[in-house]
């Protein structure tokens, strides 16, 4: 057994394991961390003006209206993307009782500019009597994905 500090061979041989090391791990991370650069750039210098993009809320009594609503309201370019959330739980007064239902949720990401002929589409299309439309203005987002739905929706 050998006690003491390690020969030269040793350190010439730690050495280049570690340089080879380096270079392998440069050149894998090379591409994740451009890729990553990328992405906070285009993040950091795309301008959002706070409150051009709206996102709606609209409930349907089922999937089948829910998904006629959707397309129709992507096809008219009232909107770049409709979520449609299954399987919601609304409470609700009506007519003086309180109601329990199971609706589906559309969720509409739009320019506010067009969340008027959102509204009139949906409400003359929906079967409810008085179909629910709310929006609220999008302050912060994705600047990307906020480009994106101005790119589709046509002011």
């Amino acid at each position: 057994m050998r006690i003491g500090v390690p020969g030269a061979e040793t350190f010439q041989s730690g050495s280049l394991k570690s340089l080879i090391l380096t270079a392998l791990l440069s050149v894998f991370m090379f591409q994740l961390l451009r890729s990553v650069g990328l992405r906070a750039f285009s993040m950091a210098s795309e301008t959002y003006m706070s409150g051009t993009h709206s996102a709606a809320f609209v409930t349907c009594p089922n999937d089948t209206v829910a998904k006629d609503l959707a397309r129709g309201i992507v096809e008219r370019k009232l909107a770049a993307c409709v979520n449609i959330v299954p399987a919601i739980k609304s409470v609700y007064e009506w007519q003086g009782k309180i109601e329990e239902d199971n609706e589906v949720l559309l969720m509409i990401k739009t320019r506010s500019s067009r969340v008027p002929a959102l509204a009139e589409y949906v409400r003359s299309n929906h079967p409810y009597e008085v179909a629910e439309v709310i929006s609220l203005p999008i302050e912060q987002g994705n600047p990307p994905y906020l480009k994106w739905i101005g790119d589709v929706v046509p002011e």
